[in-house]
């Protein structure tokens, strides 16, 4: 046996030093939410509403067409949720349709559709059954296809693009048993030996490990002679000697979900097989997501309809003291903040995903945001859902066809939608990731001089830029086109209702969002860093902001070519006039919050002060380490990988 491997040792300053150098660090492109978060409303960068070539949309409105057949016929969601398996013939059946190659290139067998119409398959297959919505996405959005199609060969493109469009199923493989969002303690090796690598390490939470048949696995090289190191992305056949599925999953939600534990040991992998250079895997990680993430809000989006279908259906048929319960006040208000929702986040989607198509914008926080946004807001939506069926919304379809009601899987698609809460960036990750985004402009200018290892040359150095950059840009965020009453008179259409006070609003609270950032640099510094909860809801204010501004171009585009135009802007109305309550809460909290005495709270309850409120219960959890031992070895379970043929 292997001795154990030592864990690299990191510091609180390094992790974030390795974090910032797989960030891409310039702007070549416009990017709409960047310049929300400066005060900057660009109106122009997303108005009038970006369309997909004629061509496009007939080639992905046929696929949806066949895949919509195959899912009514094909996919039984109940089975699935029965047996916690999506049934080979389902896959296979997904296989022969193209599936699996919907994102891939047409010259390597994929079905090549675009990003907008990539993103309705996924809503539709996820609401037919999330689980077989995840096995696609992982594969597509973050697995074996996506990394080589922005930093593959042509020969890595050549020999693995072809099987990952019509047979191969691949994953994803980054987190570890005690490494999530931290991969600077990566503990996964790739040893350089000859044409080769030698991977030794465990992976946890590999979304279709268990039946993958190609594995993009990160992994870190040490620097040697020859040999620059670093976290790597490599190309690994699950097949090859010394890969062992240790375990397959089981969690609350997604019960098809081929989610296992991974093991490697001494694993060769052909040095062909890297993707990109030494130490580029966070870089090709992150890239990877900047439209990856997108997925995550499409299944969310169909989420959302499902469950506006039902709070209809439900609601007209359940009476309640001598009328329908959708006409009481207290569920009502449940139904028009589903409506209104599901309309915003299909909003943002479409709008971030033509904008992916047309790559004319960098949409890294675009994407992020949908991604933080959709997962936030389709969990209140399913809640409320469960809510407003009441003890139906908690009783499991199986048990309600068995007693002859309709199987609603209220309940379901609550536990479902829980982890894309967690996928593909916790909450409170995406809201420290696009806080980085949204200060990039300000540690550009004026990062040295917060930064106590800096010299007092260098802090001069940042004074004087600094102090030109801020010149100019803080009297921009004084006054606006928000203050202006005819401005975006677009958005007030005769005969419709009036959208642009909302635009207005926006405008003016970019800007106070954008002097808040700055008062609170000014007066944190470079303790700014640690103030999660401030970053936290300047982040979410720009995701009310952003799906406002998404949900008035998509009702303005709506009506300019004839379809529900003014149902439309009943739902966007409805929607902004919901978000900018939430909006002002937001504001308020920033200054007002009770952040510091949390701190103390949580010093103490880690300190045992408070141990004497846990009496009184017991604890079922049992015996057993916290984080299971990954050290590097040969595997000592039986290998459960199914490959799906």
């Amino acid at each position: 046996m292997s001795a154990p491997t030592k864990k690299p040792a990191v510091t609180e300053r390094e992790a974030r030093q390795v974090a910032e150098a797989a960030r891409e660090q310039d702007w070549r492109k416009p990017s709409f939410a960047k310049e929300l978060f400066l005060g900057r409303f660009r109106l122009d960068l997303i108005h009038p509403h970006p369309m997909p070539a004629d061509e496009d949309a007939q080639r992905g409105e046929e696929f949806l067409a066949k895949l919509r057949d195959f899912c009514e016929t094909k996919i039984d969601g109940a089975r699935i949720e029965r047996e916690a398996q999506i049934p080979d013939e389902t896959i296979n059946g997904l296989k022969e349709l193209g599936a699996l190659g919907m994102k891939i290139d047409t010259k390597y067998g994929g079905l090549g559709l675009t990003q907008v119409y990539y993103n309705k398959a996924l809503a539709l297959v996820g609401s037919a059954n999330p689980a077989v919505g995840a096995l696609l996405s992982a594969h597509q959005s973050i697995g074996v296809p996506q990394p080589l199609k922005l930093f593959g060969t042509q020969e890595q493109k050549d020999t693995f693009l072809p099987r990952c469009a019509r047979t191969d199923i691949s994953a994803f493989l980054l987190t570890e048993p005690d490494v999530g969002s931290d991969p600077a303690r990566l503990a996964t090796t790739a040893v350089p030996d000859g044409d080769s690598y030698v991977l030794d390490g465990v992976k946890l939470w590999t979304t279709n490990g268990v039946v993958a048949d190609l594995l993009v696995v990160m992994a870190r090289v040490p620097k040697s002679e020859g040999h620059k190191g670093g976290i790597t992305a490599f190309v690994v056949e699950s097949a090859s000697e010394g890969v062992t599925v240790e375990n397959r999953n089981a969690f609350m939600g997604l019960r098809g979900l081929e989610n296992g534990v991974t093991r490697f040991h001494q694993v060769r992998v052909p040095a062909a097989n890297r993707i990109g250079p030494e130490g580029a895997g966070l870089k090709i990680a992150l890239t990877t997501l900047n439209t990856g993430r997108l997925s995550l809000p499409a299944m969310c989006v169909g989420a959302g309809k499902w469950c506006l279908k039902i709070a209809r259906e439900w609601s007209a048929a359940r009476e309640q003291w001598g009328k329908p319960v959708a006409f009481h006040e207290a569920v009502g208000s449940k139904i028009s903040f589903i409506a209104a929702t599901t309309f915003a986040l299909e909003a943002v989607l479409d709008l971030s995903s033509q904008m992916a198509d047309e790559d004319r914008n960098d949409i890294r926080i675009e994407a992020a945001l949908a991604k933080l946004y959709g997962s936030e807001m389709a969990w209140l939506m399913a809640d409320e859902l469960v809510q407003i069926r009441g003890g139906r919304g908690f009783e499991t379809a199986e048990s309600l066809a068995a007693r002859g009601e309709r199987a609603v899987p209220a309940e379901q698609i609550l536990r479902d939608l829980r982890i894309n809460r967690i996928f593909e960036g916790s909450t409170e990750i995406m809201h420290l990731l696009i806080a980085r985004e949204a200060v990039d402009a300000h540690l550009k200018v004026a990062g040295d001089l917060i930064d106590p290892e800096k010299t007092l040359q260098d802090k001069a150095k940042a004074g004087a830029n600094a102090g030109v950059f801020y010149a100019k840009w803080l009297p921009k965020l004084v006054a606006g086109p928000g203050q202006l009453p005819r401005s975006y008179a677009d958005f007030h259409p005769e005969g419709h209702l009036d959208l642009s006070g909302h635009l207005r609003y926006v405008e003016r609270s970019a800007r106070k969002l954008a002097r808040s950032t700055f008062y609170a640099m000014s007066r944190w510094q470079g303790r700014m860093e640690t103030k999660q909860g401030f970053l936290g809801r300047i982040v979410d204010i720009g995701a009310e902001l952003f799906a406002m501004s998404a949900a008035c171009v998509r009702a303005e585009h709506l009506r300019t070519t004839g379809e529900n135009g003014r149902e439309a802007y009943q739902l966007a109305d409805a929607f902004c006039r919901q978000s900018r309550i939430r909006v002002e809460e937001l504001f308020g909290r920033l200054w007002s919050n009770t952040d510091d005495l949390d701190h103390k709270v949580v010093k103490g309850v880690l300190g045992g002060t408070y141990t004497w409120l846990e009496e009184g219960v017991i604890d079922p959890s049992g015996d057993g380490a916290w984080i299971a031992d990954a050290t590097p070895g040969p595997a000592k379970r039986d290998n459960v990988h199914r490959p799906i043929r």
